[in-house]
């Protein structure tokens, strides 16, 4: 599992740590670090091209160490500094003495940039000077962010002007969750971690990796029947989108439920039996309930009624209009809500483009509004728990899934797995990795459709691990 701390936690670890250690100890880990990332980037070291782009604090420290190293290898190492006045000086005196140079210019033509201008303590948009040292990068060069991409807030991913695009990031100690949360993950580029020795407590995020999610898949018994393997009621589908039936069924059915019950208008059940002919019609006994897809302005009263039910329900779509706070907060059973980026701004009150630039500050606020575990599908999907813990962020999600229907799939894949009995926010977690692996497998465009019946590829892929 990959976990990702605040810049908070991760401060009060490296105090705990350098309080025990000599002075620029952790400096020095983190330096040689990147440099050693630096040199598998490069063909050869010797003889190459590298640019340092340096802030005042212990960020352009760590870069001015590694160019140190690089230089003392062979390379020519440039260092250009944001205020020239406040550069750290132990790290230009190691560079100026492995034979680097301090430049007031950005060369035209480098091999590797390393971005060292503003640490994990950045806020905001950069600064002028910052800004323009970013827009003079040279093209062609592998860019290398030190610690996180600067312009990117570290605990949230926000970007709220210039910003570096790095090919690499290099970041110490943790991951943080800027680097994993859009818009900043897509700022960072491949990740690699140096361990410098820091301890921690409970993370900030988490990713789950195949291991992780094999753990936690359902496995059927020899004492198992489709009762004990979970039994999927979903409210689904309208005259106008009858699809959106459809393809809840199939992520449920291909998502591993022992039976589905649907319950919709004739037109549709008939469109769903034609497809899935094993479906269920009708209420009956369920262990959880899908409400939403496709409903359109006709389902209303079966929201209502599901929710009245002791049994988890997934809410997501057209079952979102018009949620009380109260009513779910009052819930005995859990309640697992999946808004896209439109859908959880009506729930929030703001505008898409809040929720789409904070997509942390957003899962969580829908989380704690309405106490029920939040699914905010997007560029990274992240899960909220219900209450205190770890945002959990899917690590497999593709643009390919920008495509209709697509979230319905979800939905009756993530509800299969809540009447399978896991917790909601490990079948939100769960079916969000399934669902993304199973779209990587298609591979290139596909249609919704396509991603479910891959999902039983996925789970093996996962299962064998």
């Amino acid at each position: 599992m990959r976990t990702a701390y605040s810049v908070e936690t991760v401060r009060a670890a490296e105090r705990e740590l350098m309080a025990r250690l000599p002075e620029g100890t952790l400096m020095q880990r983190a330096a040689a670090g990147l440099a050693a990332v630096c040199v598998r980037l490069l063909p050869r070291v010797y003889g190459s091209r590298v640019v340092l782009l340096v802030g005042p604090g212990d960020n352009g420290g760590d870069t001015l160490y590694a160019g140190a190293k690089l230089a003392r290898r062979g390379a020519g190492v440039t260092a250009v500094a944001m205020d020239p006045e406040r550069v750290h000086a132990g790290g230009l005196a190691a560079l100026r003495a492995a034979g680097g140079r301090l430049d007031a210019a950005v060369p035209e033509r480098a091999d590797l940039v390393l971005d060292g201008l503003v640490g994990i303590g950045g806020r905001g948009a950069l600064r002028p000077a910052a800004a323009a040292l970013v827009e003079r990068i040279p093209a062609g060069a592998v860019v290398v962010a030190v610690d996180l991409p600067s312009g990117v807030d570290a605990d949230t991913g926000e970007v709220a002007g210039a910003a570096v695009t790095a090919d690499v990031t290099v970041t110490f100690g943790a991951y943080k969750p800027g680097l994993l949360i859009d818009p900043g993950a897509s700022r960072a580029g491949a990740l690699h971690l140096v361990d410098i020795g820091l301890a921690f407590g409970t993370p900030e995020l988490e990713a789950l990796h195949h291991a992780d999610v094999a753990g936690l898949l359902p496995e059927p018994t020899a004492s198992s029947d489709k009762y004990r393997r979970g039994v999927l009621g979903v409210v689904a589908g309208s005259a106008r989108y009858p699809g959106a039936a459809v393809l809840a069924v199939a992520g449920a059915l291909r998502g591993g439920a022992g039976a589905v019950r649907y319950v919709g208008p004739p037109a549709v059940t008939d469109a769903v039996l034609a497809r899935y002919p094993e479906t269920l019609i009708g209420t009956g006994r369920v262990q959880a309930w899908v409400v939403g897809p496709g409903l359109g302005d006709e389902g209303g009263p079966e929201v209502r009624e599901a929710l009245a039910q002791p049994v988890p329900v997934l809410v997501d779509a057209d079952g979102l209009r018009g949620l009380d706070p109260g009513e779910l907060r009052a819930r005995a059973a859990p309640t697992l809500l999946t808004p896209h980026a439109g859908e959880a701004a009506a729930l929030l009150g703001v505008a898409r483009e809040t929720v789409e630039a904070g997509r942390l500050a957003a899962v969580r606020g829908l989380a704690e509004r309405y106490g029920a575990v939040t699914l905010l599908k997007g560029s990274t999907t992240l899960i909220a728990p219900a209450g205190p813990g770890p945002v959990r962020v899917n690590p497999t999600g593709t643009p390919w899934l920008a495509t209709a229907g697509s979230g319905d799939v979800l939905s009756g894949l993530a509800g299969s797995l809540l009447a399978a009995g896991l917790p909601a926010v490990d079948a939100g977690s769960v079916a969000a990795y399934l669902h993304g692996l199973a779209a990587r497998l298609t591979g290139g465009p596909l249609l919704a459709h396509q991603v479910a019946e891959a999902l039983p590829s996925a789970w093996r892929e996962v299962a064998r691990r």
